[in-house]
């Protein structure tokens, strides 16, 4: 039971960092971008290749949540600024082509194979029957600081505060003196730090490669829509539920449909459980599980 609810975590903190940025950006620009999980990809890209240039690790992933998050500026700038003038729906469009761009460019520059980072072996910990890796480990414990640093700024700080009036009625908020354009272009640069730091620590585990932000894609679009697209936290949340399904899919034993034993269901059975749990979402939770605050959004 103990390692079941590690699994989940340890899934749960390979989606949230990605979903709470993909939802952080919506709550103030109000189109969902696909071109957001790419870049997961190119903060795991540039983490590989600033580590095997001799940096060490928290600083290799450090510079490449910087690089991404200057990146996802000047795309918001040169791109998504213009496109939001013809309305979310062209946007949307327009970050799908970015999207496609981006991987392109991925696969002829860094190639279609996995670059795997090059870390000393260490035994997992083990405590009883729970067994987890140093490196999962870490990850769980970076993303509870940053989530929880980032609850205290988002309701504790006058950044915070601003922001969540931005996101509830953008008119009304800078026609109360507040600087509208500088909170998105903030917003932006967090949301491209963390959606590279997200996809730096999955790579460290699954090595870096130009699939990793379509493999995010669907749970992490699921995750946002879970809690309410412009609920950052409720993308958590839905982070939680989404990686939950996952893990019960893959660890349910199913044999005896077959009258065996023992089977489980493939891996590649994961997606169809994102996509379930997204298809009861939209017809049972259209606006999201946290349907009140999105409403009032």
């Amino acid at each position: 039971m103990f390692q079941f609810l590690i699994d989940t975590l340890v899934r749960t903190s390979d989606l949230a960092l990605v979903a709470l940025g993909l939802s952080l950006v919506y709550g103030l620009v109000k189109f969902p971008n696909i071109a957001h999980v790419q870049y997961a990809m190119l903060g795991a890209y540039f983490s590989y290749f600033l580590h095997a240039a001799g940096l060490p690790m928290a600083l290799a992933i450090l510079l490449s949540c910087a690089a991404v998050g200057l990146l996802t500026l000047v795309l918001h700038l040169l791109v998504f600024r213009r496109l939001l003038d013809a309305g979310p729906a062209i946007t949307m469009i327009g970050s799908l082509a970015l999207s496609m761009l981006m991987v392109a460019l991925a696969l002829g520059v860094f190639g279609s194979f996995p670059l795997m980072f090059k870390l000393p072996l260490s035994p997992a910990w083990q405590m009883g029957d729970v067994r987890i890796g140093h490196t999962q480990l870490y990850a769980l414990a970076t993303t509870a600081v940053l989530l929880t640093l980032f609850a205290a700024l988002l309701f504790g700080t006058r950044t915070g505060r601003a922001m969540r009036a931005l996101s509830s009625n953008r008119a009304l908020a800078a026609a109360s003196g507040l600087n509208a354009e500088h909170l998105t272009r903030l917003v932006n640069v967090c949301s491209g730090a963390l959606a590279a730091l997200g996809g730096s620590m999955l790579a460290i585990t699954s090595g870096a490669h130009v699939n990793l932000g379509h493999d995010m894609l669907l749970p992490v679009f699921a995750a946002a829509i879970l809690g309410g697209l412009g609920n950052p936290l409720g993308a958590v949340a839905g982070a939680f539920l989404i990686a939950l399904t996952e893990t019960v899919v893959t660890n349910l034993n199913v044999g005896w449909l077959f009258g065996k034993p023992v089977a489980f269901l493939p891996v590649a059975y994961i997606s169809a459980a994102s996509f379930l749990i997204l298809l009861l979402a939209l017809l049972l939770k259209p606006y999201g599980l946290f349907d009140r605050e999105v409403r009032r959004v």
